[in-house]
């Protein structure tokens, strides 16, 4: 696992600049035994021939069978331990959307769905994804909620998703979220995890009870859940520890605030990945590292579309001669999580991964897929250690010890 302290001992300031291209949840799995995944079923031959001038390898978010949630297999991939570094995706979604948290502010996502009224029960975790000007709609009408001794803050993110954050004194993290994770079950309620969060938990139940009760009337979202609950934990800022000039682009919120949690400058782009390009070059002098996310194969997996998720592939594929003619010096392809449209949610698969530079040992892998990449030169690593062999790649690690 990488050492932070260590990295901030060994990194030096250069020109070189190193392209972090992330496939949200590009990982997959066969929808048949003898058939290909995603990745592989999708015509790439831009990542193949990529893929064949550099070196590639199976990486691991987190840890062998653990499900990785966005925040954590983002955190990893920037460097930080995500089991040591543990944010709540509340703190990400605020910050994503530009809300100025506070230290002591608790921050919560919310996402709105779809209850059956006569049995309570979840029949749609994202209420349809509903559009984004309803889902402000819905914010306004939680904007009435109020409870004693604090402040409340209802912000629409997008689609179905808001953000809800508790300013006051004596308020904590450590809470559970009351979304069930699947079907056919009721919502939660919010329990403390230590004895000195209860309190919040109570204002939070309150809050949930009262949103329920105005959005009764509404469909297809006509209930709520909160997902991530928790306070800005402080992480090390990357451009301190790296010494290197990072830039996000990124269409979604919670991205763009996982990007600002580490000490990037978020930059503003548009809704394609044309226009996350367009972004990419005109800044492309201003910064020493860019992080440059690709969402729609998390959201073509999580619906169990298996042909569009490929589509998205093939898209990205079609556009990375545009990304390439730069000329970074060190590119990283891989995604943050697995999202098999097989399994219609993040999965604890590993991730292909390829890193091309003009001083990697190319492997012989001739085809970027899960299958290809696992008899690859980087064997199955970390996602932590990869932007630390970017670096080192790159030039910008010094020697360790005499």
């Amino acid at each position: 696992m990488t050492d932070l302290d260590l990295i901030r001992e060994l990194a030096i300031e250069g020109r070189t600049k190193i392209l972090l291209l992330v496939l949200d949840g590009v990982g997959g799995l066969p929808m048949t035994p003898d058939g290909p995944t995603e990745l592989e079923a999708a015509r790439t031959p831009n990542l193949d021939a990529l893929a064949a001038r550099s070196i590639c390898g199976m990486s691991t978010p987190v840890a062998p069978g653990i499900t990785p949630g966005s925040g954590p297999g983002h955190l990893a991939l920037f460097g930080y331990d995500p089991l040591r570094y543990e944010i709540g995706r509340g703190v990400l979604e605020a910050l994503g959307i530009g809300f100025d948290l506070q230290p002591d502010d608790v921050a919560a996502r919310g996402n709105f769905c779809t209850i059956d009224p006569q049995t309570g029960l979840i029949t749609d975790r994202r209420a349809g994804r509903i559009p984004t000007e309803v889902g402000a709609r819905l914010c306004e009408k939680l904007r009435q909620i109020h409870l004693p001794g604090v402040e409340t803050f209802v912000e629409p993110v997008k689609e179905y998703r808001f953000v809800l954050v508790l300013r006051g004194e004596g308020l904590y993290d450590g809470l559970t979220e009351t979304d069930p994770q699947q079907v056919g079950k009721p919502p939660l309620p919010v329990e403390p995890l230590r004895p000195e969060a209860a309190h919040t938990a109570e204002l939070l139940n309150r809050w949930l009870a009262e949103a329920r009760r105005l959005l009764a009337d509404e469909h297809p979202a006509n209930g709520c859940n909160l997902r991530g609950i928790a306070k800005d934990p402080g992480l090390p800022k990357m451009p301190e520890v790296y010494k290197l000039r990072c830039g996000a682009i990124a269409t979604y919120p919670m991205y763009r605030g996982v990007a600002k949690l580490a000490g990037m400058e978020v930059l503003p782009t548009g809704e394609t990945i044309e226009d996350e390009i367009e972004t990419l070059k005109a800044h492309w002098d201003e910064y020493d590292f860019f992080f440059f996310h690709v969402k729609k194969t998390d959201s073509r997996g999580e619906d169990g579309d298996f042909e569009a998720k490929a589509k998205v592939i093939e898209h990205f594929d079609a556009l990375l001669p545009d990304i390439l003619a730069l000329k970074p010096d060190v590119v990283i392809v891989t995604g943050d999580h697995s999202t098999p449209a097989l399994w219609k949610a993040h999965s604890w698969h590993e991730l292909p991964v390829l890193l091309s530079s003009s001083y990697v040992r190319p492997d012989g892998v001739m085809r970027f897929g899960e299958r290809p990449c696992m008899a690859g030169g980087l064997g199955h690593i970390h996602h932590v250690d990869l932007l630390p062999l970017a670096m080192a790649h790159a030039g910008r690690l010094t020697k360790f010890g005499a």
